[in-house]
C-alpha cells in the first residue's frame, strides 16, 4: 500500500483533519494517508512572517514524522496553498514532494491560462512570486483575493460558497481564463460545491495536490536517504538527527 505523508505547516488541528479527510478521499483506499501538524508557528498562514516560519515548521514536521514512522513515505504533500518549504524539503527528501499551489498550477495550466481565487489579501504578491519561481508566471492571468482568510471562509461554508462562486465568475469573465484555482487547505471540497455556478473548470488545490503526489515522478530523486547537508544548532532533535554530523 502506498504511503502519502501530508504536512500541515500551520498549527490548526482542524485544518489537519480537513486535509486528512479530503486527501484520503481523493487518494482512494489503496493509499494510506498520514497527516501531521506543525509543532510550532501560526494557526493560519496569512503574511510573510508566518509564511517564513511555516517553511521551518514544515521541515520540522517532516523530520518528526520520519522519526516516528516504520517506513519512508512514497510521496510528501505540503498542505498549504503557498507551499512553504517546498524547495528545501524537495532537496532533503528521497520521496517526491509537492505542495497544493504547485500541483494546482500544473493542473490548471492543462486547460490554458488560469486565475487564482483565495482568501487573505496578503497572499496576492506572495503567490505571484511563487508562480514566478515555479515558471508559471505566463500562464497565471491574475490573482483574486477575497477579504476573509481561508480560516474564516471555512468557518462559514454557506457564506463562503456564495462569495467564492462570485469571485470565480468575476475572475473568469474579467480575465478571460480557461480555469480558476480555488486555493487553500481550508477550502478543500468547495470547488465541487460551486462548480455548477462557474463557467470554467474550478480546480480544487487539495485534490490537485493529492493526484500529483501519487503519480510516478518524472525524474529520479535527488537523494536516496532523507537528510540535510548541514549540521544544525538549536533546532529540534529530529532535525538535528538528519543533519550532517
Amino acid at each position: 500500500m502506498k504511503q502519502l505523508l501530508v504536512i500541515n505547516p500551520n498549527t490548526s488541528e482542524r485544518v489537519s483533519a480537513l486535509l486528512q479527510t479530503h486527501v484520503q478521499a481523493a487518494a482512494g483506499l489503496h493509499v494510506q494517508v498520514r497527516t501531521v501538524t506543525a509543532r510550532f508557528g501560526a494557526p493560519y498562514i496569512a503574511d510573510e512572517a508566518s509564511y517564513a516560519v511555516a517553511a521551518h515548521a514544515a521541515l520540522d514536521a517532516w523530520a518528526a514524522a520520519l522519526a516516528s514512522a516504520e517506513a519512508l513515505p512514497d510521496a510528501v504533500l505540503i498542505g498549504c496553498f503557498g507551499d512553504p518549504g517546498l524547495m528545501a524539503l524537495r532537496e532533503s527528501s528521497p520521496a517526491p514532494v509537492t505542495g497544493l499551489a504547485e500541483a494546482a498550477f500544473i493542473e490548471a495550466a492543462r486547460h490554458g491560462r488560469y486565475a487564482i481565487v483565495t482568501g487573505g489579501e496578503r497572499w496576492g504578491p506572495m503567490l505571484q512570486r511563487l508562480a514566478q519561481a515555479l515558471g508559471q508566471a505566463q500562464q497565471l492571468a491574475g490573482i483574486h483575493t477575497v477579504v476573509p482568510t481561508g480560516a474564516q471562509l471555512a468557518a462559514d461554508p454557506a457564506g463562503a460558497h456564495r462569495l467564492l462562486a462570485q469571485a470565480c465568475r468575476d475572475a473568469a469573465h474579467q480575465l478571460g481564463v480557461q480555469a480558476v484555482i480555488l486555493g487553500g487547505a481550508g477550502l478543500a471540497g468547495m470547488a465541487a460545491a460551486i462548480q455548477s455556478d462557474v463557467p470554467v473548470p474550478v480546480i480544487d488545490s487539495v485534490t490537485a495536490g493529492t493526484h500529483w503526489a501519487l503519480r510516478t515522478p518524472p525524474l529520479p530523486p535527488a537523494r536516496h536517504t532523507p537528510g540535510f547537508d548541514i549540521a544544525w544548532q538549536g533546532l529540534s532533535p529530529e532535525m538535528a538527527a538528519l543533519g550532517t554530523a
